[in-house]
């Protein structure tokens, strides 16, 4: 695997606080590497849902994730709060590929970076979909060019 560097905070266009809880660290002192991947999808939901291109409830297409990936550099803590920087890598007809830095507040290397791509699917028959307008329309703003 090649050598890769995590970039800055500043590579993310959309940043988001997120507290840590008593019952995110484990018994070792920091924050369990699965509650990493519930900050992902945390600051990916909250983006669309506060934009209005997600309600998790009615939307006819909802995203179901086929690929998710992280990588830890630091420890994460109780209590901290974490900004979650929020990007897009790439958008298809109907995936999406949402890329994560997570920051200790205020510093600019990360904790973590990861991603995790969406395909979009109807609610109903659970085959993919075409990106609706709207989505796309909230999601270019985040798009980044490699």
């Amino acid at each position: 695997m090649p050598d890769e560097r995590p970039e800055s905070r500043h590579r993310y266009p959309h940043l988001q606080a997120i507290t840590t809880r008593w019952m995110d660290n484990d018994a070792y002192g920091h924050v369990n590497n699965v509650v990493y991947y519930s900050f992902f999808d945390t600051v990916v939901n909250t983006y669309l849902i506060d934009r209005g291109a997600l309600d998790i409830t009615n939307s006819p297409v909802i995203g179901l994730v086929v690929e998710t990936r992280c990588q830890y550099f630091k420890e994460l803590t109780y209590p901290e709060t974490v900004e979650a920087g929020l990007r897009v890598g790439r958008i298809g007809n109907s995936s999406v590929r949402y890329e994560i830095g997570l920051f200790r507040e205020g510093e600019d290397d990360p904790a973590a970076t990861g991603h995790f791509i969406h395909v979009y699917v109807d609610r109903e028959s659970r085959r993919p979909s075409p990106l609706p307008v709207p989505l796309r329309a909230v999601l270019e703003p985040l798009l980044i060019d490699g």
